[in-house]
């Protein structure tokens, strides 16, 4: 049988936040699923750090988990705190900015 979510423990609590590490000057990411139906990322930005503007085939649907983040779509900015969420329309324009240390949980779902 194949693991349908991998690089996280199961069967125990966890803190998401927790599962992913800041790293100076970078964004780094952890693929928790990926098929052609959803894709599951957790991601860190280091502050000022960022993915620039792209278009994305699925809706996604980003959860703040720590720190504060820049959120672009379609040219409007709004900034995410932790415990907010946002979705970014498949097809739209948009970009992700780590306005200070900023870890975020992404569930794309095409």
């Amino acid at each position: 049988m194949s693991m349908k979510i991998k690089n996280i423990a199961k069967s125990e609590i966890l803190v998401l936040k927790e599962q992913i590490s800041y790293q100076e000057g970078q964004v780094v990411s952890k693929t928790l699923a990926q098929n052609p139906a959803v894709s599951i990322t957790l991601f860190s930005f280091a502050k000022g750090e960022e993915i620039s503007t792209h278009e994305s085939g699925g809706d996604a649907f980003v959860t703040c988990l720590d720190g504060a983040g820049k959120i672009t779509i379609d040219g409007t900015e709004y900034l995410l705190h932790e415990g907010e969420s946002i979705v970014m329309p498949a097809g739209h324009p948009h970009a992700v900015y780590g306005q200070e240390a900023f870890k975020m949980l992404l569930i794309v779902v095409f």
